[in-house]
């Protein structure tokens, strides 16, 4: 699960007005454009929740956003929909964005922030209900990524993946994490 790369000096928590964006590029000018201009709005309209992951010197250095998000039943995998109550449309966690700062990246921290998001997801799916963790990846490799950790495609569109919040659990179950409390 792990790179080896432990960001230690690293911390994620929600975007304050603290935080200095100024420098971030990801080498994708809608996500450096989203974090430069909308994402502090979109936080204080409640309509995505953006996480950074900051330096001692509160720099960003990537970041991801969360929202809730409803997949309709015909959407998922066959097998998938058999297990879901067969309502119209079933709550999911959207992970809208992740991105890294270029001068950064090979480092592992698109891993930290994916598996801090899941976490984030996971712990809070018993007080909000969301069955999976929704992405729509911009391009192949973007795919690519998702797929290394378990997430899975729907029938019609492979570039929308999912990871259900009970592989989730099993993923933390691993690593003998099964306090869903979040310490920040």
């Amino acid at each position: 699960m792990s790179s080896g790369t432990e960001p230690l000096d690293y911390v994620i928590e929600p975007l304050g007005r603290q935080h200095d964006r100024s420098l971030f590029q990801c080498g994708v000018e809608a996500l450096d454009r989203y974090l430069h201009e909308r994402a502090r709005q979109e936080a204080a309209k409640r309509v995505a929740a953006p996480f950074v992951l900051i330096d001692k010197t509160n720099r960003v250095l990537g970041y991801y956003t969360l929202s809730a998000t409803s997949i309709d039943l015909g959407d998922w995998p066959e097998d998938i929909a058999r297990k879901l109550p067969k309502y119209h449309v079933t709550p999911a966690t959207l992970l809208g964005r992740l991105a890294v700062d270029e001068r950064h990246q090979g480092l592992g921290l698109g891993e930290h922030l994916l598996l801090d998001a899941l976490f984030r997801s996971w712990s809070l799916s018993d007080q909000i209900g969301s069955v999976a963790v929704i992405v729509e990846a911009k391009d192949d490799r973007a795919r690519a990524f998702y797929l290394r950790y378990g997430f899975l495609t729907f029938p019609e569109r492979p570039h929308r993946l999912f990871i259900p919040m009970e592989s989730i659990a099993r993923l933390w179950a691993k690593v003998g994490l099964t306090e869903k409390k979040l310490s920040d």
